[in-house]
């Protein structure tokens, strides 16, 4: 019984000098001759923050396309000298055009149709004096696909007989035949 009142009597105590640190007792209240606390230092509202550097969407989305279509090739040129077959798509049974497109760009996680005239619908167009690699350029009636690589070259599967290998624009086949490109990704 003693130890509950030794310990009422201390709670009574620590809740009095609780009150009194919080709210000071009349015979100590502030009569005029105490000094002002000191004014806080002003603050300035506007703070000086350095600019953040702009960036351009549009030369963002040029750097990520020019690097994207570069990996594209880099893949592509990887199954350089993989047989030709017609309606192959993996590097262990062979390529057509459409389906060696189809597997490179599925490495990179963009879905195409196993054919030439789907892919032509895939993405948005691109003018021949604008081909940046990793597009995909058309030919005979868009009856047969490649990748375009750079420097007027691109990387395709031609036909029976051959393997993917790299040809140019401007052949004299390839330049005739000539249907237009694509850009995906």
């Amino acid at each position: 019984m003693q130890r509950l009142r030794l310990l009422c009597s201390m709670l009574c105590a620590v809740c009095a000098v609780a009150v009194a640190l919080a709210k000071p007792l009349a015979s100590h209240a502030d009569d005029g001759t105490t000094p002002a606390p000191p004014a806080p230092a002003p603050v300035d509202v506007n703070p000086v923050v350095p600019p953040l550097p702009v960036i351009r969407p549009r030369h963002v989305r040029r750097i990520e396309r020019h690097v994207f279509g570069n990996r594209v090739v880099g893949f592509a040129k990887h199954l350089l000298g993989t047989r030709y077959v017609w309606g192959g798509s993996t590097p262990g049974s062979g390529f057509d055009c459409s389906g060696f497109v189809r597997y490179v760009y599925g490495h990179f996680g963009i879905p195409l149709a196993h054919s030439s005239y789907a892919q032509f619908d895939t993405g948005r167009r691109v003018a021949r004096g604008s081909l940046k690699p990793g597009d995909l350029v058309f030919f005979d009636g868009l009856g047969h696909v490649g990748i375009y690589i750079g420097a007027g070259q691109f990387i395709h599967a031609p036909h029976t007989g051959d393997v993917v290998k790299v040809s140019n624009l401007s052949d004299s086949w390839y330049s005739s035949g000539y249907d237009g490109a694509v850009r995906v990704g």
